[in-house]
């Protein structure tokens, strides 16, 4: 059942949204990061996000069918880290293409997870939003694309904040949902009064 598969999973979700603040934060707490810094903390970011959704929808794909958008997002996610540990030299222009066009993708991808889970579960706007605040970070990036290094690792300290809390409110919520699962079971299978 597509339910007991997203709710068993849900400390990934956790744990993606906790990485992102534990990304967030670090951006905030040392701002004077060199550009070279910005580029390897952007690069574990992505490799990191990568692998607890590509896990998430490698996990996922044995119990349904909507999984591809998700490992389609990991391998993204881990390529894009790869990238730039191996190439940290590019230009700065060319990170903040690659970072603006990930941050889209990603956001798109979790939207429609988010679309493809409202029947499944409550509250799945908190996946949706996750997904627009991404989509909003990469369109903002793209846009501006000569943003001082300063300013872009205050930008990906809000966008990795924001989407981190959501993402945990998101995990939590597929736990408590996990742990109804048996209640509904039971209920649904007991006769009716």
């Amino acid at each position: 059942m597509m339910l007991s598969a997203i709710s068993r999973t849900w400390w990934l979700v956790a744990l993606r949204g906790a990485l992102a603040i534990v990304f967030g934060v670090a951006a905030f707490v040392w701002p004077g990061l060199t550009f070279d810094v910005l580029v390897l903390l952007f690069g574990a970011y992505a490799f990191v996000d990568g692998v607890v959704v590509l896990s998430f929808g490698l996990m996922a794909a044995g119990e349904h069918g909507r999984w591809w958008p998700l490992v389609v997002g990991g391998i993204v996610g881990l390529a894009i880290g790869v990238l730039t540990f191996v190439q940290p030299a590019a230009t700065a222009l060319a990170l903040v293409y690659v970072i603006g066009a990930w941050a889209i993708v990603t956001g798109v991808l979790e939207i429609i997870g988010a679309i493809r889970l409202r029947k499944v579960i409550t509250n799945e706007w908190l996946m949706g939003f996750s997904g627009a605040i991404s989509i909003v970070f990469g369109a903002v990036v793209l846009a501006q694309p000569g943003t001082g290094a300063l300013a872009l690792v205050f930008l990906f300290g809000y966008y990795a904040i924001l989407a981190g809390v959501s993402q945990i409110g998101l995990g939590f919520r597929l736990r408590r949902l996990g742990e109804a699962l048996p209640h509904r079971a039971q209920s649904a299978a007991s006769p009716s009064h």
